[in-house]
């Protein structure tokens, strides 16, 4: 394990890996502007991962005080109502978030 060799050709398979990689999306690039598939996901993904996050959060948060998780449910509703209607993204997440540390008492 020690032998240099070894060593600088475990570094320099790293760097080739890590250098390809990192050219991947410029190599393929015209590709990836054409593909259905991309597009597909480019449309769904962003909303499945705030989904995710937010059921992570909340979950999380509502381990942290006694009693069922209403402060949570009531923010995410709040949240979803005011972006449902309004379509003004930061205006939700601050107002669902004021009235989540409010009902917190905080």
């Amino acid at each position: 394990m020690d032998d240099p060799l070894y060593l600088l050709a475990a570094i320099g398979l790293m760097a080739l890996i890590t250098g390809l990689l990192r050219a991947l999306p410029f190599m393929a690039g015209h590709w990836l502007r054409h593909h259905p598939l991309v597009h597909k996901l480019g449309g769904s993904l962003p909303m499945a991962i705030m989904v995710l996050l937010l059921i992570d959060t909340a979950a999380g948060q509502a381990h942290n005080h006694p009693g069922l998780p209403w402060p949570e449910v009531a923010a995410v509703a709040m949240v979803a109502l005011l972006q449902w209607r309004l379509k003004h993204t930061l205006l939700s997440i601050v107002a669902g978030t004021a009235a989540y540390m409010l009902m917190l008492g905080g």
